[in-house]
């Protein structure tokens, strides 16, 4: 039987600004990746989101980026891998504090935006943020971009690897995603990115911009809690995949068995 986690990036409001509907969308998911104050996200709204995780029975996750409020972490930043060890080994320790206040333990790590991008082509920044997550301690899992920089990182350092795919995101030909900026970079259609889900678990590929066939074995799905449809995206997407007969489960479930 195939196996897959279902992850959502939450807790993205801060002060009055409000994003996402994170109650309903966890609904769906199985992990959820907290914003952690540099990208988005402040303690109080840091607080009420692990409350939330541990009440519904979803994995909590580290979503560090970098400290860009206005940008919300999606402006890349000229960071030397140091600096980059440093904000994350700060936000993930944050984020582990909110989760013992509320009896979890922390799942993952999973970087966001600009740092995420980044770092999924540069050996340098992948690792230091593997090696922040393994200094931090614990069995801590960091979730990637399939078939990029993150996961010889982990393997480099000795920490777990989960290959994430995007089902609302546009890959092109090399297995990026398809920068924000240009056409058909995020996906509005529930449907089509259902049944990509489907096909990406099941058969291990997904179509690119330009009609490459992209191989890889994802073992977490993320759906971004930002869009509109994100809410019926995240219902949509579970209820194709147990359709075809995939078990939706936890991350560590999936990764270490």
């Amino acid at each position: 039987m195939y196996k897959v986690d279902l992850n959502s990036d939450i807790g993205e409001s801060f002060g009055s600004y409000k994003m996402g509907n994170d109650a309903a969308v966890m609904d769906a998911v199985t992990s959820a990746n907290v914003a952690c104050g540099f990208h988005a996200g402040d303690p109080l709204v840091m607080k009420k989101t692990l409350k939330l995780c541990a009440e519904k029975g979803v994995a909590a996750g580290a979503h560090p980026g970098y400290p860009d409020l206005v940008g919300f972490g999606r402006r890349n930043m000229k960071c030397t891998p140091e600096e980059e060890y440093a904000d994350c080994l700060y936000q993930i320790g944050a984020l582990r504090a909110f989760c013992e206040a509320n009896g979890i333990k922390l799942q993952h790590v999973k970087p966001h935006g600009a740092m995420y991008n980044q770092a999924a082509k540069d050996p340098a920044l992948a690792k230091a943020i593997a090696q922040a997550i393994k200094d931090a301690g614990g069995e801590i899992i960091l979730m990637g971009l399939a078939n990029s920089e993150f996961e010889k990182a982990a393997k480099e350092v000795g920490i777990p690897f989960a290959a994430e795919a995007f089902a609302d995101r546009g890959y092109m030909a090399d297995g990026s995603l398809v920068p924000r900026s240009q056409p058909g970079a995020v996906i509005h259609d529930v449907e089509l990115a259902a049944q990509r889900v489907v096909r990406m678990v099941t058969e291990g590929k997904v179509t690119a911009a330009d009609g490459t066939e992209i191989s890889f074995r994802p073992q977490s799905i993320c759906m971004h809690g930002d869009t509109p449809e994100a809410v019926e995206m995240a219902k949509a997407v579970r209820a194709a995949l147990e359709a075809a007969g995939v078990k939706v489960t936890s991350l560590k479930e999936v990764v270490l068995g």
